[in-house]
């Protein structure tokens, strides 16, 4: 009996360690997750965001600083898109297109006059029979190679909605988009595409899958026919980045956790309490952008971060990751239960600036 009691407490105890912070208070989470950052698995963040955050200069031209388009939103969402698309001007890309259905197209042109809107996705309900359909994901997989390789990176899934007709369009676009090296963030209904079609991004490079819990379940049950391991959640992540082949993997939770298949990375930085939707749209479209910041700075080469990574797509998830952790925790200094996606969306310029000030 004692040492079964014994056991269960060693058991506790680890559990507590690896990040299960159960009914803790407040406080403890801050403590347990400032503990959690001196381990060797927690990435350099701060000194990733300066050495990839390209600096102001009157030389360059518009276009430079980064190209981001979204692909999403439909009749139900259309704040999702918004928010992803808007996060990556307000960090620092030049341009930011939405690529959305027509009904989405002027709810979001009506945001914010800043984005480039492009209503040419097509639900089922606007096909009518097997020719049309044909016609119509002909005409719209032409309207947005069009425009593909004048993007840095493509952010596929926020507020994409389910729409079977839609997908097969999506999934189309993903193949031409891998057949001209373009990096894909996929995130909310771009992973309920991917899930079931792997085949999609597998061996690519230049994909980044963004699951929250949930969306993290179903693909570990779908790739490695298991549940999720929370006490050996490295090396879970670790497996699944290596089953599935070639890509990078951000799964987004108290800790973050980046891994490419070689490497695991944790950004365990205090964010905010406050879990208002819309937060994972900011990261898509934050990692966007610093994904291609990292493809055009090349390897990083500082002396300072020689342990990091160098691969440019678990940089650009690194530093995404961390200025989304500031950012809501500065709103929530600011507006409490109140906070919501666009007051975080605010204080993102300023969390960049802290870190890799505009000179």
């Amino acid at each position: 009996m004692l040492a079964s009691s014994a056991v269960f407490r060693r058991q506790q105890f680890l559990i507590r360690s690896l990040g299960g912070f159960g009914d803790c208070t407040h406080q403890n989470r801050r403590q347990q997750i400032k503990a959690m950052s001196g381990t060797s698995m927690e990435a350099d963040a701060e000194n990733i965001l300066r050495a990839i955050t390209p600096s102001l200069d009157p030389k360059r031209y518009k276009g430079q600083a980064g190209k981001i388009a979204v692909i999403g939103g439909c009749r139900e969402y259309t704040g999702a898109p918004y928010f992803a698309a808007i996060s990556a001007l307000k960090i620092g890309a030049d341009l930011s297109h939405v690529f959305c259905t027509k009904d989405a197209a002027p709810v979001i042109k009506s945001y914010s006059p800043e984005l480039i809107v492009h209503p040419v996705l097509e639900e089922s309900y606007s096909v009518r029979d097997e020719e049309e359909k044909k016609f119509t994901a002909e005409r719209v997989l032409a309207e947005v190679d069009k425009w593909l390789e004048r993007f840095d990176c493509l952010v596929i899934g926020p507020g994409l909605g389910r729409d079977p007709f839609l997908l097969e369009c999506v999934s189309e676009i993903i193949k031409h988009a891998r057949q001209t090296n373009i990096p894909m963030i996929i995130d909310g209904d771009g992973l309920f595409l991917i899930t079931d079609n792997l085949h999609l991004v597998s061996n690519y490079p230049l994909a980044v899958l963004t699951p929250n819990v949930n969306e993290y379940k179903r693909l570990v049950k779908n790739v490695l026919l298991a549940e999720v391991d929370e006490q050996d959640a490295p090396n879970q992540l670790l497996s699944l980045a290596k089953r599935i082949g070639g890509l990078t993997i951000l799964r987004k939770g108290r800790a973050d956790l980046i891994c490419d298949g070689e490497t695991v990375k944790s950004v365990s930085i205090y964010g905010s309490p406050r879990r208002c939707g819309g937060q994972g749209d900011i990261l898509s479209g934050s990692v966007a952008v610093f994904v291609s910041w990292a493809r055009q700075q090349g390897l990083v080469t500082d002396g300072n971060l020689a342990t990091s990574p160098k691969n440019p797509t678990v940089l650009g998830c690194i530093a995404g990751s961390a200025l989304l952790r500031k950012a809501a925790s500065l709103a929530f200094e600011n507006k409490k239960r109140s906070t919501l996606t666009t007051d975080i969306i605010e204080f993102l310029w300023r969390s960049l600036e802290d870190i890799s000030p505009a000179h």
